[in-house]
């Protein structure tokens, strides 16, 4: 019996021990079991307070895009013609260098924006602007219609007669209402600035109706108070017009140069009406400022390049604009200025990238000129808005893995020059024939035929030169139908009084409605 006792102790202390690692055990799972459900529980509570937060945000955004504290007295609307993003970035690169800035970086409030039309993938001027315009989709050519409208004219032909293009009287389409149409009934002064001509589709999407665009003669009638084929809308005019065209106002045969078909002098009809008529960079900085509405038009077409106006009578895009805002301003109900770029897009379309890329850049100090401009009176943009955005993309690209080249100058191409690798920076990149090729090529426009073994030399000598042709993935040059626009997203930059409504992914169409709705239109 005394040889028992201590086993059963033995026995029993086992029992306890593995009692005791049992409860630890099962105490272990417990607290584990306990942690991670804290765990769990605390994730959740972050993700469900970051998904409200969010929200919140997000309402909050939508909130201001919808009811903004306070309308917005100025707007100022800058459209640079196929200013696509990657024509950005290569203007920031000529202008400014890889590390540089342009004024639109300092902008705080971006968005992308969809811009096809009604017909197809990529919107022309047209349809483009037309849907900022009046907030609706319509087809390429067609100039702020319904929707119903088709580009044909009243002999049921597409591009037929250009400059005299009319449409049907009734059955295809009716004006629809433009944001400048309800800035003028909401008594504020108007204007255009264009580079183009006045009567090209950016601008003339503003203040025309027409059923294609190419009805020039027909857009500029438009635009004379009370005069046949007038814009009733416009009551008293357009306030300020500056830019080029004149061969669409004045009479046929006018030794000034005119395509009009008929003996209408539209300048003279609009001096009847009150518009102070000017033609020249003198008159536009003039000291003495026109009381009443000006028409500025400085080319018989569009107005030259940026780079070939030095020594010509006619004012940069950006002495265009702030005399337009110191005109406009004394309007004490405030203004809606519409600003084009109006010639990059072309430049682009024809190969020629140095000239797109300085006109870009002018219209670029266009823009930081304007800010200036405007905060003389209004320092802190409370009662001001500017928008800069494009009508469309152009196909200009860029080929990676160049080496930084800095901002381009008078000695040094910069982006403009022959492919260098960031490798081996110190010699220009050959293709597969051995041949050297650019940085900058479009997709669409003027290729070298056939083989590129016998593409002509390219140097930085060479392609710095203004009218130097780039070179295009596709030949387009020889095909009217095919033009140099891109279907890509846009970028969209606002800045001042109801600005925070610009962001994300928008359609073109909600640019309308965004502005009319900052406007209290």
């Amino acid at each position: 019996m005394e040889t028992q006792r201590p086993l059963r102790r033995r026995r029993s202390r086992r029992r306890a021990r593995k009692k005791q690692v049992a409860w630890l055990l099962v105490g272990g799972v417990v607290i584990a079991g306990i942690v991670w459900t804290y765990i769990l529980m605390e994730r959740r509570r972050q993700e469900t307070l970051f998904v409200e937060q969010t929200a919140a945000r997000e309402a909050e955004k939508a909130t201001k895009a919808v009811l903004p504290l306070t309308a917005t007295k100025n707007l100022v609307v800058f459209i640079g013609n196929g200013y696509g993003t990657s024509t950005t970035t290569a203007t920031r690169l000529y202008a400014a260098g890889e590390d540089g800035t342009l004024a639109i970086d300092r902008f705080p409030e971006t968005a992308l924006v969809r811009t096809y039309s009604r017909n197809a993938q990529s919107a022309d001027t047209a349809a483009a602007m037309s849907a900022y315009m009046t907030g609706l989709k319509v087809d390429n050519e067609v100039l702020s219609q319904t929707a119903d409208t088709r580009p044909y004219d009243e002999g049921n032909r597409p591009n037929a007669a250009h400059s005299e293009t009319s449409c049907p009287a009734v059955g295809n389409g009716k004006p629809a209402p433009t944001l400048l149409e309800l800035a003028k009934a909401s008594g504020r002064a108007v204007g255009i600035v264009t580079t183009a001509r006045v009567t090209q589709a950016v601008t003339a999407a503003s203040y025309a109706h027409l059923c294609q665009r190419d009805g020039e003669n027909a857009i500029a009638a438009q635009l004379v108070p009370g005069g046949h084929e007038a814009n009733a809308k416009l009551g008293e005019g357009v306030d300020v017009l500056f830019g080029g065209g004149w061969e669409n106002f004045l009479p046929k045969d006018d030794p000034r140069g005119s395509v009009r078909n008929d003996t209408r002098d539209l300048f003279a009809e609009m001096r009847a009406k009150g518009y102070s008529i000017i033609g020249r960079h003198a008159e536009l900085v003039a000291t003495t400022v026109p009381l009443g509405k000006v028409l500025g038009l400085f080319a018989r077409s569009r107005m030259k390049y940026d780079m070939e106006r030095a020594g010509s009578t006619e004012p940069s895009i950006a002495d265009m604009t702030t005399r337009a805002i110191e005109l406009l301003q004394r309007n004490t109900n405030g203004y809606l200025l519409i600003v084009e770029g109006g010639r990059i897009g072309e430049a682009i379309g024809a190969s020629q990238l140095h000239q797109a890329l300085a006109d870009a850049a002018a219209f670029d100090v266009a823009i930081d000129r304007t800010l200036a401009k405007v905060r003389e009176l209004d320092p802190d943009l409370r009662n001001t808005t500017i928008l800069v955005t494009a009508d469309h993309d152009q196909t200009l690209m860029l080929n990676g893995d160049a080496a930084v080249t800095g901002r381009a100058t008078e000695g040094r191409a910069g982006v403009l020059g022959a492919f260098r690798s960031y490798a081996d920076p110190s010699t220009v990149a050959f293709d597969a024939s051995g041949r050297p090729f650019t940085t900058l090529v479009t997709a669409l426009g003027r290729r070298i035929r056939g083989s590129r073994a016998q593409a002509p030399a390219v140097s930085d000598l060479i392609v710095n030169d203004k009218d130097y042709r780039y070179e295009a993935t596709i030949d387009a040059a020889a095909n009217a139908n095919l033009d140099s626009y891109g279907g890509s997203d846009v970028m969209l930059s606002a800045i001042g009084a109801n600005a925070g409504q610009f962001h994300g992914t928008i359609d073109n169409t909600q640019v309308f409605a965004l502005l009319r709705t900052a406007m209290g239109l």
